[in-house]
Formats: C-alpha cells, sequence, structure tokens
C-alpha cells in the first residue's frame, strides 16, 4: 500500500546519481515530498502532504483514502513519533510547520507497537485508533464496521484499536457489527439501540434479497444513498420490494444518508415515532 517511498540513499543504491535524482524530480518521475523524502509520481496528495510535514498519514484522512466511512473531515492527520522533528508545512516543504499555524494539519503524536503499514502511512488499527479520538462515538462505530465489513482488518482486531485507547473507550466494542454495509446503517442501529430496540442488520428475504436491518422483527429500516438510488428504474425496484415486503407482514420505513449523517436528531424522532405508534397498537 503507497510503498514508494526512497531516501536518497535509496535511490544511490539503485544506481541514481544526484544529477539524475534532480531530472527525476523536474521530468515528474519521482515527488520530492520533503528533504531526503521521495514519493512515486502516482501516490495520493494526503500521502505526499502527510510525508512533507515529516510524519505518516492516519486517522481519518487514511481511513477517507481507504474508502472506510468517515463522517466529516477536512483536515490532514498525520502521525508523528517523540523522534520526529522538522516539521514543514503541508503545502510547501521549504516553510516550517508553526505551533500556531498547522496550515489544516492535526497532527498525532503517539508511540505505536510494531504494526502492519507502511513508511508513509499507519496501519488500519492505529487509524481506527486515531480516528476513535478524533470522531463522535457513533462515527467512530461506523468506522470500524465500515473497515471490517470491507475486509481491510480481521474480526480479532478489533480489540487491538481499543487496547491503543484510554480504558473508557471500551464501551464502544460491545457495538461494533462489521455486517453494516454502509456507516448510515451503522448510525441508525445505534439510534435503535438507544430506543431500547434491537436491530439485526442484513436479514434476507425470499423474493426481495437482503435488508439493510430489521427493527424488533416487524419494521424494515433501509438507508439510501444518491448513488445507488437515484434513478427512476433502481427506484421501482425498491417500490417492488417494499410491496413484497408488506406482504410479510413487515413495515418499511426509508431514510435518506444526508439526513441519518447531517440530520440525525430528525431521523431519531422519526424512527421513535414509529416504535411508539406500533407499541401503542
Amino acid at each position: 500500500m503507497w510503498e514508494m517511498h526512497r531516501t536518497r540513499a535509496d535511490l544511490f543504491a539503485d544506481g541514481m546519481t544526484r544529477r539524475g535524482i534532480t531530472a527525476a524530480v523536474r521530468a515528474g518521475d519521482l515527488i520530492r515530498a520533503r528533504r531526503d523524502r521521495y514519493l512515486a509520481p502516482d501516490a495520493p496528495d494526503a500521502i505526499v502532504r502527510a510525508v512533507r510535514v515529516g510524519g505518516r498519514l492516519t486517522c481519518v484522512s487514511l481511513l477517507q483514502l481507504l474508502g472506510v466511512f468517515v463522517l466529516a473531515n477536512s483536515s490532514l492527520h498525520v502521525h508523528l513519533t517523540a523522534q520526529s522533528s522538522r516539521l514543514r508545512s503541508p503545502h510547501d516543504r521549504r516553510k516550517r510547520l508553526s505551533r500556531r499555524r498547522r496550515h489544516g494539519t492535526c497532527l498525532h503524536w503517539t508511540s505505536l507497537p510494531e504494526q502492519p503499514g507502511a513508511a508513509t502511512c499507519v496501519g488500519i488499527v492505529a487509524a481506527l485508533a486515531h480516528a476513535a479520538r478524533c470522531q463522535a462515538p457513533g462515527a467512530a462505530v461506523a468506522s470500524i464496521d465500515s473497515a471490517l465489513n470491507k475486509g481491510l482488518m480481521a474480526v480479532d482486531q478489533v480489540s487491538d484499536i481499543f487496547d491503543l485507547l484510554p480504558s473508557r473507550y471500551g464501551v464502544l466494542r460491545g457495538l461494533i457489527d462489521g455486517r453494516a454495509q454502509s456507516g448510515p446503517e451503522t448510525l441508525v442501529r445505534l439510534m435503535v439501540r438507544k430506543l431500547g430496540s434491537t436491530a439485526e442488520p442484513q436479514v434476507e428475504f425470499d423474493g426481495v434479497g437482503f435488508v439493510d436491518m430489521v427493527v424488533d422483527g416487524w419494521l424494515v429500516i433501509e438507508c439510501d444513498s444518491k448513488a445507488h438510488h437515484s434513478d427512476w428504474e433502481q427506484q421501482l425496484t425498491d417500490y417492488r420490494r417494499d410491496l413484497k415486503l408488506a406482504q410479510h407482514g413487515l413495515v418499511v420505513l426509508r431514510l435518506a444518508a444526508e439526513n441519518i449523517m447531517y440530520d440525525p436528531d430528525s431521523v431519531f424522532l422519526a424512527v421513535r415515532g414509529v416504535l411508539a405508534a406500533h407499541s401503542r397498537r
């Protein structure tokens, strides 16, 4: 994963000369991220900027690059060690990174045990541990669920994440469920749990396929995103699925991912209202 990280000594060992290195940089065949640190020309911009600062990409910045769910992020998250020095601006290797002007950079000064990773980024376990500190609890759970669902880590590595965190984060451990296929699904599942109900993720029905979750055995909640439900044909497919689910005696509640993420209070009240009405009946 983005292993093309070379020092000047590495390039000399490969037979390159000082003049050859300079020519390769000018030709765009190498990126000089900072003094004595070179990257491949196709290195992701976030990786280049993290190395330019003087560390490795981590936290939500790395998760975004891996396609793992992150609720929101506009900063560059960089892992540093106690030995890190001569920090530079992520935008210009000639400018120092001062304490007062971080240029949108969040620095993670932590020591990490040896874990799989690259010279340019931390491992997935460390990134998720850092993200747990930088996100709200629900979003942190959703990120871990997402990494599990994408196969970027094994279930037995979840405990490794919490080993890197203060004990107070342990309450999140029992909320992890890698069956969720999207971050919004996790966020809704946690809402349902808060309301005292149970949500079973990814339940399959004959003639329908899998639904996002079934709450208390009767309410199907589908978390729809624009990417997968924007055209009319897909919407017709959804309506036909809803009809078949109704034939099973199930009620369907469709929620927009955008509302789940950015207007969670309205979604929580809607779910609570539906569950309360059913309870009264």
